[in-house]
């Protein structure tokens, strides 16, 4: 096996001057990314007529990029930790931009459906590489802040997408208007890369592992586990049905790739992902799963309240992302804020944030069901802005705080599993909570009873998030006292 040299520690810190404007350009990158997750969910219809796509295909022109955008988390990550972020990054933009113009020219379903798993493997090389950025460029409260913009990224990207989707085909037309929301990313990205190739650090060569290659078996085995995790979930929504059998081999599978990883440790070679450190890493597991929580609550009542705005009560998508903009308003006004608080009261901003995010939803849930016309703008609006003030408060400070104790050199491939999570928890999330107003309203022929079930769904998912995360403030305060 080929030698590899890696650092025994991470470099002496010596703060880049440009660490912020850095900053700024992978955002816009990364909000690029992000919202193409849930932008084309206004464009569904236009999508099916505009192809003529069946419901299957559209539903793949959704789960597809997820699939994929999930499978190559680590594996981006990683590859950003040994090869440099600058290269990976740019190696990224190229290919989403390139499946963004795919999407954007495509005349058949087949072919939308290619480029948008094409577009997800991209994202998934892209997305990792700001986190790890974050953690070599940052140190200290500094960081904390930096996360918070980070989260901000990540709340107002997920809740705005329905609306530019909206302006778009509202401004151009059904046919045009769903092919411009790709097409955008174009200019948007060539931009982007401009700046990227001016201006992120190159990789040392002193830091570089020298003869390292990407762990392609351990690879194979952590995309095989995602993969029997979010096929089936992806497939459920496609009307295919329950696939047990192959969620059945995720922990087998799963396994496997701990006992690999530990091997190319313990034989002196680069792991994926270092499982042994991370596992030390003091809120690392935990961090996961409030994350992943969170992303199966938050992301399933966006899908729910689009679906039930415009098919139940027949509104426009432009009027549909507008009624759900508050949420990412709420969440500009305290993303870079709880940034800042996480390095002084650490994880008790976590448990807060997630209280008011239960708070405004379970007042969408007495409130909302069985309104429509203006009074949605009165009873619809405000709590989204409330949950959308504690949705600000739970990113960037989980991020923060999940990361921590894991070295920089590490920052991509952790990051990145840190993501994987939300992703499968992004499609969990759209399955389950799907599912609860698919099925209720089957059974009752009630819009109203329908969505009232499948917040209620959200909302016990976002409470078992709240209990995970009360437990890491109580396991805090004995080690301190410990």
């Amino acid at each position: 096996m080929t030698e590899v040299r890696r650092p025994e520690a991470d470099p002496v810190y010596e703060p880049d001057p440009r660490r912020w404007r850095i900053l700024a350009v992978t955002l816009v990158i990364g909000f690029m990314a992000l919202l193409d997750v849930t932008t084309v969910n206004v464009a569904l219809p236009s999508i099916r007529n505009g192809v003529d796509a069946s419901a299957a295909d559209v539903q793949w022109v959704v789960s597809g990029y997820a699939l994929t955008f999930g499978l190559t988390l680590v594996a981006g990550g990683r590859l950003g930790d040994a090869y440099g972020r600058r290269r990976m990054m740019l190696i990224g933009l190229a290919g989403f931009l390139g499946a963004s113009a795919a999407v954007g020219l495509a005349p058949t379903a087949e072919l939308v459906i290619a480029a948008r798993l094409a577009q997800g493997v991209a994202a998934g090389l892209l997305t990792p590489q700001n986190s790890g950025l974050i953690q070599q460029l940052f140190r200290g409260p500094e960081r904390g802040r930096a996360f918070g913009f980070f989260g901000l990224t990540v709340s107002v990207s997920a809740a705005l997408g329905p609306v530019l989707g909206g302006l778009i085909i509202a401004a151009l037309g059904p046919e045009l208007g769903w092919r411009a929301i790709f097409l955008v990313n174009v200019p948007i990205g060539l931009g982007a890369m401009v700046f990227v190739a001016r201006m992120l650090p190159r990789r040392p060569r002193e830091q570089q592992e020298v003869g390292s290659r990407l762990d392609v078996p351990g690879a194979l085995l952590l995309g095989g586990a995602v993969l029997c995790v979010l096929l089936p979930l992806v497939s459920a929504m496609d009307g295919v049905g329950p696939m047990l059998g192959v969620v059945a081999l995720a922990p087998v599978l799963f396994w496997v790739f701990v006992r690999w990883e530990r091997r190319i440790v313990a034989r002196g070679g680069a792991p994926l992902l270092d499982v042994a450190l991370l596992r030390r890493a003091p809120g690392y597991a935990s961090g996961i799963g409030v994350g992943s929580l969170y992303f199966t609550g938050f992301t399933g009542v966006f899908l729910v309240l689009s679906v039930h705005l415009q098919d139940a009560l027949d509104l426009s998508a432009l009027t549909t992302g507008l009624l759900l903009t508050p949420f990412a308003v709420g969440s500009a006004l305290t993303a870079t804020s709880a940034g800042r608080w996480v390095s002084t009261i650490g994880r008790k901003v976590t448990v807060l944030a997630l209280v008011v995010v239960l708070a405004g939803l379970g007042t969408v849930t007495v409130l909302v069901p069985g309104q429509e016309g203006s009074s949605l703008w009165l009873l619809l609006v405000p709590p989204l802005l409330l949950a959308g003030l504690g949705g600000g408060g739970v990113v960037s400070p989980n991020f923060t705080l999940t990361l921590a104790e894991v070295p920089p050199r590490m920052g991509g491939a952790a990051g990145g599993a840190l993501q994987t999570g939300q992703r499968i928890g992004s499609a969990l999330g759209a399955a389950m909570i799907m599912a609860a107003y698919q099925v209720t309203l089957a059974r009752t022929d009630h819009p109203d009873t329908a969505l009232r079930a499948a917040l209620l769904t959200a909302l016990a998912i976002l409470t078992v998030a709240l209990v995970l995360a009360v437990r890491d403030v109580r396991l805090d305060s004995a080690r301190d006292l410990g």
